[in-house]
């Protein structure tokens, strides 16, 4: 079973369980151990990290998920070049940078399955493993410190190999209760804090910020994954979706974790305004560009091979392994 599908738990103790590590083509690190902490998130009584509160959005919820991730590790750093880096300016802009990116994954599917992958399928596997760790810089200090980090693909970077990232912090989105926010300290708040009136205008900060770092990567990979803008951001859906359930199971905060992605991207203006309504003429859902719905289910219990999410898109593993279709995936859900 894929790790696009399975569901997340406190404790992730090998290779094949879900996470940036495992999925189709195999480990993307050496190794994938980590211990549950019980520690309690970064979040205090007023939703805030507490370190280096009013200057940055995300180094303390990095720091939180270094201590139960020790495979994905976030450094808030300028972006790096060689030894294995991948600056995040190059997989956008140098076709070679991501086809090197594409054969990392591509040699790993030989490995695991014993026959080459579709060139498409390694592409897809790529672009997920991508998305799945980088959204993570914006979505969990979101998640931990209600802030929202606003990068482009040249704040970033990653090294596959050591399941490493960059990243350089910046400008970012913010509650008014905020200790950045203008109203709610009396030293000049930070030229990078912007304020938002509320959690739904977060929301929808969130979405535009993963949106605009999302779209030249998404462009860049479109040739290669060889799928049409719809199909790569239902496939940029689920790495986003996956990675912060995932990480929020780790943090013991999987229901919660949940819950709010649920509502990040509920359907809002479904479009079904008047069933004579042409439908090129209804409006966009308003988590567009990306997929309605976070695909959540009835959690399975009794030891079902049954998916507590339904993927809006299918990684295609089946073409190197028929018996390797994921329980989640739409092929099986949707019949």
């Amino acid at each position: 079973m894929s790790a696009h599908s399975t569901r997340p738990t406190p404790v992730a103790t090998a290779v094949g369980r879900p996470g940036p590590g495992t999925g189709p083509a195999g480990p993307a690190t050496a190794a994938f151990t980590t211990a549950h902490s019980t520690a309690t998130t970064v979040r205090g009584t007023t939703g805030h990290g507490t370190a280096g509160h009013a200057t940055a959005a995300g180094p303390a919820a990095y720091r939180r998920l270094g201590q139960v991730l020790p495979a994905l590790r976030v450094r808030c750093a300028p972006p790096r070049s060689g030894r294995g880096w991948l600056a995040g300016a190059d997989l956008v802009a140098r076709p070679a940078a991501l086809r090197e990116l594409i054969s990392h994954d591509a040699r790993q599917g030989l490995a695991r399955y014993g026959r080459p992958l579709r060139p498409d399928v390694a592409a897809g596997i790529g672009l997920h493993r991508f998305v799945w760790p980088v959204a993570l810089l914006f979505t969990l200090p979101w998640f931990l410190e209600r802030r929202v980090p606003l990068l482009a693909p040249g704040d970033i970077a990653l090294r596959r190999r050591t399941g490493e990232l960059t990243v350089r912090p910046g400008a970012f989105l913010c509650l008014p209760d905020d200790p950045a926010a203008p109203s709610t300290t009396t030293a000049p708040p930070p030229p990078s804090a912007r304020t938002v009136p509320d959690e739904a205008a977060l929301a929808a900060g969130l979405r535009s910020a993963l949106a605009d770092f999302l779209t030249p990567v998404l462009d860049a990979f479109r040739p290669e994954v060889r799928r049409g803008p719809r199909t790569l951001w239902a496939m940029a859906t689920d790495a986003v979706v996956e990675g912060l359930w995932y990480a929020g199971g780790l943090l013991g905060e999987e229901e919660r974790a949940r819950t709010e992605l649920a509502a990040l991207f509920a359907p809002g203006v479904s479009g079904a305004s008047g069933p004579t309504e042409p439908r090129a003429a209804r409006p966009a859902p308003e988590c567009a560009p990306f997929t309605p719905g976070a695909g959540f289910t009835a959690p399975a219990s009794g030891g079902s091979e049954r998916s507590d999410r339904c993927r809006a898109s299918c990684c295609l593993v089946y073409t190197a392994r028929a018996e390797a279709m994921c329980a989640g995936c739409p092929r099986v859900t949707r019949g």
